[in-house]
């Protein structure tokens, strides 16, 4: 089946594809989307860049697009350590020891839980407790910006299958502890936090998409850029959302994206870009440029089944090569406003997960 790209629905509230009036994100938008779909998928995600110099990433799974269907939940903790160690627990658990809110966020998974309190001032403050195999995570997300979603927060690529992104956290202060082993730290830092759903197979639909975000002092930056595969269009679904102080001043999905020279990665098995662009017209651009790639992973390891050497180039063939990619980059965003240049620079994390 070949879709035109008339067949997204991509739900800005306009003009065009961009947000004159933002969503005010309830807390229904950041709770589970119920589905009677084998294909639907959701998770709750969380990192922070503790001040220690390590960066912590948690999740919290009914299931992950990749999954197979009818795949139990699970959670995930990983910790980049400054010495550019990565220390990686996943558990899945039966379908009877997880709880999933369906008004307000309230996530429960064995014995790991996370929820969303409101301040008095209405923004959030999510908590998180994750604990598996030696690593704990004691955490509370203050929310510095109100929560988030491009438009109504979810693509429709045609009648069954569809994508959601709330944003639940943009820019959060980190608070609480850590625990490696014996090792306790304080995890005071920088945080972000979001929630994905939706329903279909996705590896029949997109192709690869681009992720990540930006800080500093004044100014914050998220965008997501996902490309479908050939035969849906290869249409471009680009959000961007910037914020500056307390503020989001922006919230478009005219992004375009380009991508520099490949280079290939042994882990991975497949190429990433050096570097990539991103331009709104008469607003911004944005360049992030590959210093070190912190984590790479061939997807088809997952499946134990299918990872034989014998067997993955079969798998290849059949459904393609997807992988993961977590990057540090440096970053230089050049702002444009009332006829005035200013420009920011510095480091940051973003991915690309490849499908195809």
């Amino acid at each position: 089946m070949t879709t035109s790209t008339t067949d997204i629905i991509e739900a800005w509230n306009g003009p065009g594809r961009r947000d004159g009036e933002l969503t005010v994100v309830e807390p229904r938008h950041n709770a589970l989307h119920p589905s009677p779909s084998k294909l639907a998928f959701e998770h709750w995600y969380f990192d922070a860049r503790l001040d220690t110099g390590h960066v912590v990433v948690g999740f919290l799974t009914k299931r992950r697009p990749e999954d197979l269907p009818g795949a139990k939940p699970w959670v995930e903790l990983i910790v980049y350590g400054p010495d550019g160690s990565r220390r990686q627990v996943a558990k899945r658990y039966p379908r009877d020891a997880a709880s999933f809110g369906t008004d307000f966020f309230d996530v429960r998974i064995g014995d790991n839980h996370a929820h969303t309190e409101f301040r008095d001032d209405g923004l959030p403050v999510h908590h998180v407790h994750l604990a598996e195999d030696g690593l704990v995570f004691d955490l509370r997300f203050h929310n510095e910006l109100p929560s988030w979603m491009p438009g109504q927060g979810e693509t429709r690529f045609d009648a069954q299958n569809s994508f959601g992104w709330a944003v639940g956290g943009p820019r959060a202060r980190v608070t609480g502890t850590v625990r490696i082993d014996d090792t306790v730290l304080n995890a005071d830092g920088r945080g972000y936090a979001d929630h994905n759903w939706g329903v279909g197979d996705m590896k029949k639909i997109i192709d690869r998409w681009h992720w990540g975000r930006l800080y500093d002092d004044e100014y914050s930056l998220l965008f997501a850029d996902v490309l479908t595969q050939p035969r849906r269009g290869s249409h471009e679904i680009a959000p961007l959302m910037l914020a500056r102080n307390g503020e989001v001043v922006l919230s478009t999905g005219e992004t375009v994206l380009t991508e520099g020279p490949k280079r290939f990665h042994p882990v991975a098995g497949r190429e990433y870009p050096e570097w990539i662009e991103l331009r709104v017209p008469d607003r911004l651009e944005l360049r992030l440029t590959v210093e070190s790639v912190i984590h790479a992973h061939d997807i088809i390891d997952d499946f134990p089944i299918v990872r034989s050497r014998l067997i993955k180039p079969l798998v290849y063939r059949a459904i393609g090569h997807p992988a993961y990619f977590r990057f540090q980059s440096a970053f230089e965003l050049t702002l444009h406003e009332g006829g005035a240049t200013d420009v920011r620079t510095g480091t940051t994390l973003h991915e690309l997960v490849a499908l195809k």
